[in-house]
């Protein structure tokens, strides 16, 4: 069996690389690694694939940053040439950044069969490109792995058959514990004069939070009066170190009030400096998820979740970016004995090996059906 697999951004490369390590374990599949390039920087992708043990990808497409449609554009006409020689039986993407649909919209339109991992979430606000990405790749996959039940029910309300919908967990925390004996040696914490229980950790990247002048002014202020009663650590992404530039606040490895500005982290370091702190802040996706695995109270800087199962069964909470609303709501966290929760049904760090399995079975299927027909007169 044939499989290529297409990641292109950090979020990818957590979900991508239990796959590829499972698939590794199948002499009967030939897997391909193609790297889109849409995370291109050494603090973005290449300490991250360290870290996950993802191997050098086969192709790399160099794409770069730019514009949403100059990403997918980009994506599509460089792509297209290689699915169209390399014939795959299957094209895998995972999660909802420019290089899933546009990964999934070239192997459609070359008649190859697209599986969508992650599939189903949704936030139900279509100002967030990443839910244009969502709905668009979803659309057009064959197949659709899912995390939680919002995903399912979803799915099905879009009109996707059940058959092709399939419940196997979240690829997120087959990472998280495939890295765990690594993760929990880490000394990052104690390197950053941090202790273990007494820091909170902060990510901001999202365009409604960071592009914004008056909002982004309005969360560090907030963030300041926490850090006031919690010392804070802010990995400072990118997009965001250039609007703080912008701002003159945060600088990189510096101390900017009751904040610890630094430079991105690789995924080691990252979970270890999670798991080992009190209270996340955040506006990211997978970290509402890691801190749930993890038992660490999260508030996210958002008006709404694509991931519900986080608040249901996990430790997050929807706070928006209300400033006042932010502070009250991590005092109250702060106040609250640490809770105790169950991990969402499959979030076992086995999701990959479902996938895999259930893709063979659906190959063997297919071959099936085909030498029948063929064996006919």
């Amino acid at each position: 069996m044939k499989i290529t697999n297409i990641v292109g951004a950090r979020p990818n490369f957590m979900k991508m690389a239990p796959l590829i390590r499972e698939m590794s374990r199948h002499p009967e599949i030939q897997a391909r690694l193609i790297h889109t390039g849409q995370h291109y920087d050494d603090a973005m992708a290449g300490r991250f694939f360290q870290d996950l043990g993802l191997p050098t990808p086969d192709v790399s497409l160099e794409v770069g940053s730019g514009s949403h449609a100059y990403q997918t554009g980009e994506v599509m006409k460089r792509l297209e040439p290689i699915l169209s020689d390399q014939r795959p039986d299957v094209v895998v993407v995972v999660g909802d950044v420019n290089s899933t649909v546009a990964g999934a919209l070239t192997a459609v339109k070359l008649g190859i069969s697209v599986a969508h991992v992650e599939a189903g979430l949704r936030s139900f606000d279509r100002t967030m490109p990443e839910e244009i990405n969502r709905l668009v790749t979803d659309a057009i996959a064959d197949q659709l792995f899912v995390t939680e039940e919002s995903g399912r029910e979803n799915l099905r309300r879009e009109g996707i058959d059940a058959d092709r919908i399939h419940m196997v967990g979240n690829v997120m925390i087959d990472s998280l514990e495939q890295c765990r004996q690594v993760w929990e040696q880490s000394d990052i914490a104690a390197r950053l004069g941090l202790e273990r229980g007494h820091y909170g950790v902060v990510t901001l990247h999202r365009p409604s939070n960071v592009d914004d002048t008056v909002t982004l002014q309005g969360l560090v202020k907030a963030l300041e009066d926490i850090g006031q009663t919690l010392p804070l650590v802010f990995p400072v992404h990118p997009r965001t170190r250039q609007r703080f530039e912008s701002l003159r606040v945060g600088a990189e490895s510096s101390t900017s009030g009751n904040i610890r500005y630094i430079a991105p982290l690789g995924y080691v370091e990252f979970i270890s400096l999670v798991a080992g702190s009190r209270l996340a802040l955040t506006d990211s996706g997978g970290l509402q998820e890691e801190t749930t695995a993890l038992g660490v109270p999260c508030l996210t800087l958002r008006e709404q979740t694509e991931r519900p199962i986080t608040i249901t069964h996990g430790t997050n909470r929807i706070v928006g970016t209300s400033p006042d609303r932010i502070v009250s709501e991590a005092f109250r966290a702060l106040a609250e004995p640490a809770r105790v929760t169950s991990r969402p049904p499959l979030w076992d760090g086995k999701a990959a090996q479902r996938i895999v399995a259930a893709l063979l079975d659906l190959h063997a299927a297919r071959s099936g059906a085909a030498a029948t027909l063929a064996r006919r007169p």
